[in-house]
């Protein structure tokens, strides 16, 4: 269940009384988007893709926003390979808990995701990853997600690593040698607070990304942020807005890790106004945003990335 669940969560005005959503903005941004892509949105409900933990419920970073939370709703590597002709599943999503430096370990793994790339597509999630395990995905990894944290007080609030901006882009550069790589922003990711999505998206402008997805900070309970609120709808809404003016021709996707509840039917018509290509589990308002703006619905049952 989502803490976040009342008119005042997701009020278009944010704590200092400022005004509602740029609507101009918003017009600029979806004249963009129809300038540079089909009329038509992906709206993914990853039912096909199967969440698999390398480390079982073992993280040693203990985030402030997850806290190894979601490791709990993944299935074991072991147990993903005993069932790997399940009909249903087409693709696996491979993460796990960080070790002390900021890293999935996949390496000793290696050869059980082997075994489920037999199976289906893999999307890899592997933090920062150094120059072994980025070889060791080249031929293996169909995307990889990379969280890209842009400011070093984030960093060092949710995560407790010792890193730097620099480190996450260098990380990204890395994995790019060997695999598709998608970098994920999470808006908010500091408590409800946003601080570094722009330095993220300003270096995305340079080094180049094939996609990029937003999530969105969501409190968790039993999580250091427990009590913590989400962004305002505003902020969320007008930097995916910029983000679709800056990068035109770049895909843009709304992933599955946002609040629910009000919060998401109050966001995602917004979201599909401000230009993104794809909406995972979207609200309700969202169909009927993309209806009245004429696009044409494509439904896809596996990660968004994917």
């Amino acid at each position: 269940m989502d803490r976040v669940t009342g008119a005042a969560a997701v009020d278009l005005r944010n704590e200092t009384g400022r005004p509602a959503l740029d609507k101009k903005l918003l017009r600029e941004a979806w004249a963009v988007r129809r300038r540079n892509f089909p009329m038509e949105i992906g709206f993914d409900v990853p039912v096909r893709t199967l969440p698999v933990s390398v480390t079982g419920n073992v993280c040693v970073l203990d985030c402030a926003h997850c806290g190894g939370h979601y490791l709990s709703g993944m299935v074991s590597l072991p147990r993903a390979v005993k069932g790997l002709h399940m009909p249903q599943v087409r693709s696996f999503l491979v993460s796990g808990g960080c070790d002390a430096a900021g890293k999935v370990p996949v390496l000793p793994f290696i050869d059980k995701i082997r075994e489920l790339k037999k199976a289906g597509r893999l999307n890899m999630h592997v933090g920062l990853a150094g120059e072994d395990e980025a070889k060791s995905l080249a031929g293996l990894a169909d995307v990889i997600s990379f969280d890209l944290l842009g400011d070093e007080a984030t960093i060092r609030e949710v995560t407790g690593l010792d890193k730097t901006p620099e480190d996450y882009l260098r990380a990204y550069a890395l994995l790019r040698k060997y695999a598709r790589v998608v970098p994920h922003i999470c808006i908010g990711l500091r408590g409800g607070m946003v601080s570094g999505e722009w330095k993220a998206l300003r270096a995305l402008k340079s080094i180049g990304a094939e996609a990029i997805v937003f999530l969105v900070f969501r409190p968790t309970r039993g999580t250091r942020f427990t009590d913590r609120r989400p962004p305002p709808v505003k902020e969320v809404v007008e930097l995916i807005a910029r983000a679709r003016i800056e990068f035109p021709r770049t895909p843009i996707f709304l992933g599955c890790m946002r609040p629910g509840g009000r919060y998401r039917e109050v966001l995602d018509p917004l979201a599909v106004r401000a230009g993104v290509n794809k909406v995972v589990q979207p609200g309700r308002g969202a169909f009927e945003t993309a209806s009245m703006l004429g696009l044409k619905i494509v439904r896809g049952e596996e990660c968004c990335v994917l």
